[in-house]
């Protein structure tokens, strides 16, 4: 009998292949007729064994580059003739739209982040975010005219596109995932995150989160005001709020800052009982799992966020802690509860290489180290 193998996914062939570059082609020459759909195709596909995802992007601009007129803004205006109609405004979430689109804003940003074209490259950008966010691309333009870049995001902060408005953010972030560092001073963009906390889409507001969440890392004590700030004066959904609140926090509230705790109601003076966590064996081995146990009696009314950390050995012979979450939860006095958990050491992890040696758990609750116990890993 045959064996029927399941094909590995791939994400780069999801997302670029050969019916998404015929369907671009296809689109540039219904706008512009000298088009060489063929070849533009056969050149584009004949790399894409080789390439990896944001490769993929790359070359499929240099394409566009060798097919299209080599004048800059005719070509750009060609692909902003080709683009799809825009995405649906009715939506408030998760429309990240097609990202074939994607090579188009690294076209303007290859080609266009000079002076001559400037203002005409930004109007770009502002259409193209409509179909496939310019996140990515428009951190050049930011580093290299950040007084006229901050100029049209402050304006797409105030647009009636919410994926023009969520750029004033995303684009702005100082540790965007994958993307290149920002130079202006990081507090430079809170004036756009002040025209967009209110925001009524979530796809916005959970950006503007995300935002000061990376703030938070080398600034607490001003995400926090900030925080308080916006909280006061109510101009954003209670429900809402408590999300941005919660989300931009993460961060703070896995390194146990008193304060973040505080704003989620997690106080640090707690009325309970914590009994001696209780591990299932004092060594494990890579591949298997840590259990382990910790009982909590609650002598009042309280609201708890309970965290455990591992303390991984390092090549150098040092821990190095990891935080994770267990469980959020509310007690009534004198009620007890028994958690338990199970950590896998996974075997060939792709975020650290494991150590063999002494290991540390300790479990957190409101940002209170409450037990701590020794574990030996074996490899």
């Amino acid at each position: 009998m045959a064996s029927c193998k399941k094909e590995k996914f791939s994400l780069k062939d999801e997302l670029f292949n050969a019916g998404k570059v015929e369907k671009i082609a296809m689109e540039i020459k219904a706008v512009y007729s000298p088009f060489d759909t063929i070849n533009f195709t056969q050149d584009t596909l004949d790399k894409f064994p080789k390439l990896e995802l944001k490769e993929r992007i790359y070359h499929i601009r240099d394409m566009l580059h060798k097919y299209l007129p080599k004048d800059y803004q005719e070509a750009v205006n060609i692909l902003l003739q080709a683009l799809p109609p825009e995405l649906d405004p009715s939506k408030s979430d998760d429309d990240f739209g097609d990202f074939i689109y994607a090579p188009y804003s690294e076209y303007v940003t290859a080609y266009g982040c000079s002076e001559e074209h400037l203002a005409f490259s930004l109007q770009a950008l502002r259409e193209i975010t409509k179909r496939f966010s310019v996140e990515f691309a428009i951190r050049d333009f930011i580093n290299k005219y950040p007084v006229q870049t901050l100029v049209m995001l402050e304006a797409c902060a105030n647009s009636e596109n919410y994926h023009e408005r969520r750029l004033a953010s995303e684009g702005l972030r100082m540790r965007l995932p994958w993307a290149k560092k920002l130079t202006i001073d990081y507090r430079e963009p809170l004036k756009h995150l002040e025209l967009l906390y209110s925001d009524k889409t979530r796809y916005v507001t959970r950006s503007v989160a995300n935002h000061l969440n990376d703030i938070a890392k080398v600034d607490a004590p001003l995400v926090l005001e900030t925080l308080k700030r916006w909280k006061k004066r109510k101009k954003q959904e209670p429900k809402e709020m408590d999300f941005i609140i919660s989300h931009s926090l993460r961060t703070l509230v896995k390194q146990g800052n008193s304060e973040a705790l505080a704003m989620l109601g997690y106080v640090q003076n707690l009325p309970i009982e914590v009994k001696e966590v209780t591990l299932k064996s004092a060594s494990v081995q890579v591949g298997e799992a840590l259990e382990f146990e910790v009982e909590i009696v609650a002598l009042d009314d309280v609201k708890l966020m309970v965290d455990y950390i591992v303390h991984f050995q390092t090549k150098a012979g040092k821990l190095s802690p990891k935080v994770h979450k267990l469980k959020k939860l509310e007690l009534k006095k004198g009620e007890k509860i028994i958690l338990t958990k199970k950590h896998l050491f996974r075997v060939n992890m792709s975020t650290r290489t494991l150590y063999a040696g002494e290991h540390l758990l300790e479990v957190q609750i409101n940002g209170t180290i409450i037990h701590r116990k020794n574990f030996e890993l074996k490899v």
